[in-house]
């Protein structure tokens, strides 16, 4: 079985009706590692990379492991990153892979039930206008928004509307999460219990990579 059918086979709701995939052939990983994360390059080094198109739509189904126990990613292609004001990490990840936009026999990890993680459409959520929407979470505690959302992109977007931010300059981490039942996380200072949290131990978008990386390997 090859891995796109493994992807299939366990994502089948990915390929609408009457959609077909034009399948290139499975090669080795070859674009190399990314300085600062270990975790994710020893994972992309062992990867089997699968060209995809879907009408007008590209992707990559990167892969792991043994014969009956493949698990992958569906990524969006390297991104050309010139244009967008993202940390360097996450300018160097563009450079090698555009973003997760399906898993399959995927681990615990903070990429569960995530729609988008690391893609250029994540990045384009409007952050600002989100935290404005839900400005009655700070009133009703007679709190003030402590951030300035501005100078924060989404990473993640959940497939209940919650949000993995990163800081465009230092990549601090932050969950907009009004409705979760994540375990390992603290309200940032100011905030409301369900509104902006921190990761427990996973301060910046480095290490949320390289905790869910290791969690794939």
């Amino acid at each position: 079985m090859s891995d796109w059918e493994h992807f299939l086979h366990e994502v089948s709701w990915f390929l609408d009706p009457g959609k077909s995939a034009a399948v290139g052939e499975a090669q080795p990983w070859t674009r190399g590692s990314i300085a600062g994360l270990p975790e994710l390059s020893t994972l992309l080094a062992s990867a089997t990379l699968t060209p995809v198109f879907i009408g007008g739509d590209a992707y990559e189904l990167l892969a792991w492991g043994s014969s009956d126990d493949r698990r992958g990613w569906l990524c969006r292609p390297p991104h050309d990153v010139d244009s967008d004001s993202v940390p360097w990490t996450h300018e160097s990840f563009w450079r090698l892979c555009g973003g997760i936009v399906e898993r399959f026999r995927e681990p615990d990890t903070w990429w569960n039930n995530q729609n988008e993680v690391l893609t250029v459409d994540a990045a384009h959520v409007r952050v600002a206008e989100v935290l404005t929407d839900y400005a009655w979470l700070w009133e009703d505690h007679g709190l003030e928004l402590s951030i300035n959302p501005d100078e924060y992109y989404a990473v993640a977007v959940e497939a209940n509307g919650n949000l993995t931010l990163a800081h465009r300059d230092d990549g601090q981490l932050l969950l907009f999460a009004p409705d979760h039942a994540f375990a390992n996380v603290t309200p940032l200072a100011d905030c409301p219990p369900y509104s902006l949290l921190t990761i427990d131990h996973v301060p910046d978008l480095a290490a949320w990579i390289e905790v869910c990386a290791a969690a794939w390997r």
